[in-house]
């Protein structure tokens, strides 16, 4: 499932803000020729928003809760949450040493439905190893919606952990926006 869009320009012009060229190294440990840098769009709040426009079809109607991922989810649930009226929580890489040491910050996720939210998805590591712990302090979590997928088209990085993923957009419709503005 991926947005239907309404907004007609927005894969342009997130890809025109957010696609550099050159060489890089990806959380998997992959090197790539193409990098979403997705702080590019998530720090301008009119382009942030048009994303989240998009995506609030996307979560599902018995969420509970919008879990966003480390670093780059942050910004993205808070400003669904505030569209959706659902409330948010903050899921860490790793749980705090100190203070509350919660892995998962704001309510607690035991026997609530979590929908996560990421920037973007290649691998899914970050989305698979929020989801194994979110799971093991009782959540049930089946869905992730993101800003962009760009795992290989016709694939689910995250199958292995029964895990959905809606996207806003996928790489196959950045590189068609591309394409259409050469």
């Amino acid at each position: 499932m991926t947005a239907e869009t309404t907004d007609p320009t927005l894969a342009a012009d997130v890809d025109a803000c957010c696609r550099l060229t050159g060489e890089f190294t990806l959380r998997s440990g992959q090197v790539a020729s193409e990098y979403f840098d997705k702080y590019l769009f998530e720090a301008r709040p009119a382009l942030l928003a048009r994303v989240v426009d998009q995506m609030v079809g996307l979560v599902p109607d018995d969420t509970d809760l919008l879990g966003g991922l480390e670093l780059g989810g942050i910004p993205i649930a808070t400003v669904l949450s505030a569209r959706t009226e659902l409330p948010s929580l903050f899921v860490r890489k790793n749980a705090k040493e100190y203070g509350t040491c919660k892995l998962a910050e704001g309510p607690d996720v035991a026997g609530r439905r979590v929908t996560l939210v990421e920037d973007v998805i290649t691998t899914g590591g970050a989305v698979r190893d929020a989801t194994r712990a979110l799971r093991e302090l009782g959540a049930v979590v089946e869905v992730v919606v993101c800003a962009i997928d760009r795992s290989p088209e016709g694939t689910n990085p995250l199958d292995d952990v029964g895990l959905e993923v809606r996207p806003v957009l996928t790489k196959a419709v950045l590189d068609a926006a591309r394409e259409a503005a050469r």
